[in-house]
């Protein structure tokens, strides 16, 4: 994103130093650790007088590093604390490994969760990825009860075997190809994906 002026700074909260109130002033200078800051703008600021949360703009405006009140300070005020809070409408760049898939919006592609080898019939699930091995005896593959549109499946014959012992991949009361019909796999090292569009023609193959 490309920014006038001053790219705001990414969830650099900031507590500023401590501010005495000076009787009949409005107007302070913000500092931490002694240096003038200047925040992005009032709405990226908690501001606390007297025990109580000051709203932007109407209670408080600001300009570079000055804080100034919409009336005059009095003996007795107190400025308890004032936060800066940098760009908080940007998270960042999150950190390897803590996005999870349920957070990506849907249809991204692209993210598969690998499951252990497979070596007994199972149920799949949406999202995840079947290494199958046949090599002691044919499987069946039972495609997920529910599906929405953008669901999908990905099949390997992980021991190159299912031209011997067949993949089964049984379409649990939904259409496969537009067919009511579960689809038997018997080339070896055979790899594909199925995603699912609609009733009408249930799970599709992506690849071939």
């Amino acid at each position: 994103m490309s920014y006038i002026g001053k790219k705001p700074v990414v969830g650099n909260f900031q507590t500023c130093d401590s501010i005495s109130v000076v009787n009949g002033q409005a107007a302070y200078t913000m500092q931490v650790g002694g240096v003038d800051v200047s925040p992005e703008s009032a709405n990226h600021m908690l501001v606390s007088l007297n025990g109580v949360l000051q709203a932007p703009i109407s209670s408080f405006t600001v300009s570079g590093a000055t804080l100034t009140f919409a009336s005059n300070l009095a003996t007795g005020d107190s400025i308890d604390f004032v936060m800066l809070l940098g760009d908080v409408l940007d998270i960042g760049t999150p950190s390897d490994g803590t996005v999870t898939e349920p957070k990506l919006a849907a249809n991204t592609g692209g993210i598969v969760d690998w499951q252990a080898v497979a070596t007994a019939s199972a149920t799949m699930v949406a999202g995840r990825g079947y290494f199958v091995d046949t090599s002691s005896a044919a499987i069946t593959m039972t495609l997920p009860a529910s599906a929405v549109r953008g669901d999908e499946v990905w099949v390997i014959d992980y021991g190159a075997t299912a031209d011997t012992n067949n993949i089964t991949i049984a379409r649990n009361s939904h259409k496969i190809q537009g067919a009511s019909a579960d689809l038997t796999v018997s080339t070896e090292r055979a790899g594909f994906t199925l995603v699912y569009v609609d009733s009408t023609q249930g799970w599709l193959l992506r690849d071939k």
